[in-house]
């Protein structure tokens, strides 16, 4: 008798109830740090400078960086704490980092290095939330779903990049800074709440890591993965040169177009319409391939530089939308192979190496990126993202040239290694 085959669908991975309260939880508090993120910006740009890129670059690198100094440890740790209980812990640090940043502009006595520290220390937050968060899907659905809910957790933080920068701006407009950056703060009891409501019972906890030398078994395990290797040089390049776009569009918001808040807002609104639009390609897709990564890749370098030669805001929000789309389309496939191609006891400390590789070359992009924009302008700085992922796509395709593999099979090519875990 023929086993029964799962079911499909966009939102197949909304019928598991804990998936759903999960969804639900993380779309409102993504809405909530996408508004953060604006206000933040905004303050920093206009109340904190006089419009300094290096000082917005270097908050952002701040932010990133503890993602690649604690990313081993981090990984380890996710494997060897039950991911719900770890991100209940992560969620409420989150919620009162965010609120002490609150407060202190409400208080309207922060200072940029208040800023700098409070960014630190988000950063260390999110080291060990990241990967939580990305391995914790695999214990929501089951293997057959798994494509679809990491296709659908990029789908809220995607909507809520569609909602939430639009809304910032309007609501900085209307209640000022610190009131928006406190709304974040609370969106965090949203997700607090849907992992308090979770049945246990139903979830599927990947073996939990007890014997030492975890972190060295972990990167063992992908150096003998070469698949997982060179998604890792693509995102690597993607994220430390290319997705600079908080920096990037708050410069050619304020120095080359001349709008305000609310204008700028519109500029994440719309770029959250191309990525919202691969988000829901991802979820229908069944299994990833390395075409479709390499593929989008180069389609973000092109685009990214006809962003940078846009004549006027119109056609600069209009490109955005193709920008959003192939960033996003790189970001989730390369995400979904890296997951279905891990053992799950392993996932933990693989996807925090993956985060630490897409994330954590901001602290060396994002000031570079922001000094350059101080030094030639912000057109210069989209320009150096699209010659960096322009190479990095030209590298991969002489890569599968070589391997004459142009239509690969999912990224499970490894079968003969089994990890000490």
């Amino acid at each position: 008798m023929n086993a029964p085959q799962p079911r499909r669908g966009m939102f197949v991975s909304l019928s598991v109830r804990n998936y759903r309260l999960y969804f639900v939880g993380m779309l409102l508090s993504n809405i909530g740090l996408w508004m953060s993120r604006v206000a933040q910006d905004w303050l920093v740009l206009t109340v904190l400078t006089d419009h300094s890129s290096t000082a917005l670059g270097v908050i952002t690198g701040l932010q990133f960086l503890p993602i690649a100094l604690l990313a081993p440890s981090a990984g380890a740790l996710a494997d060897r704490i039950p991911k719900r209980r770890l991100l209940l812990i992560t969620q409420s640090a989150a919620a009162l980092v965010w609120g002490v940043m609150a407060l202190l502009t409400f208080l309207g006595v922060i200072q940029l290095w208040q800023v700098y520290a409070l960014a630190t220390a988000s950063g260390v937050v999110a080291a060990v939330d990241n990967p939580t968060r990305q391995a914790f899907a695999s214990e929501m659905v089951p293997d057959a779903y798994l494509t679809n809910a990491v296709g659908l957790n990029s789908t809220t933080f995607n909507a809520s990049r569609l909602v939430g920068p639009g809304l910032a701006g309007l609501a900085i407009a209307a209640l000022g800074i610190a009131p928006v950056i406190a709304l974040n703060a609370l969106s965090y009891v949203a997700t607090l709440v849907a992992l308090l409501l979770m049945n246990p019972a139903e979830l599927h906890p990947a073996p939990l890591s007890r014997g030492r030398g975890s972190v060295r078994a972990g990167l063992a395990y992908v150096a003998h993965r070469p698949d997982i290797v060179l998604i890792l040089f693509l995102v690597f390049m993607l994220g430390t040169f290319g997705l600079n776009f908080q920096v990037t569009n708050a410069l050619m918001a304020t120095i080359v177009f001349g709008v305000g808040s609310e204008q700028y807002g519109l500029m994440g609104t719309i770029m959250g319409i191309g990525t919202l639009g691969a988000a829901l390609l991802a979820a229908r897709r069944q299994s990833p391939r390395n075409l479709i990564i390499v593929a989008a890749l180069g389609g973000f370098a092109l685009f990214t530089a006809l962003l940078a030669a846009a004549p006027t805001y119109v056609w600069y929000l209009v490109l955005l939308v193709p920008v959003g789309l192939t960033s996003l389309t790189v970001m989730t496939a390369a995400n979904a192979s890296v997951q279905l191609s891990t053992t799950p006891a392993m996932r933990g400390r693989v996807m925090a190496l993956y985060m630490a590789i897409f994330m954590g070359g901001t602290p060396i992009g994002a000031p570079v990126i922001g000094w350059i924009g101080d030094a030639y302008g912000p057109r210069a700085a989209l320009g150096i993202g699209a010659a960096a992922t322009g190479i990095a796509f030209v590298v991969a395709v002489l890569f599968l040239l070589r391997r004459r593999h142009w239509r690969l099979p999912p990224l499970v090519v490894r079968h003969d290694y089994t990890p000490e875990v």
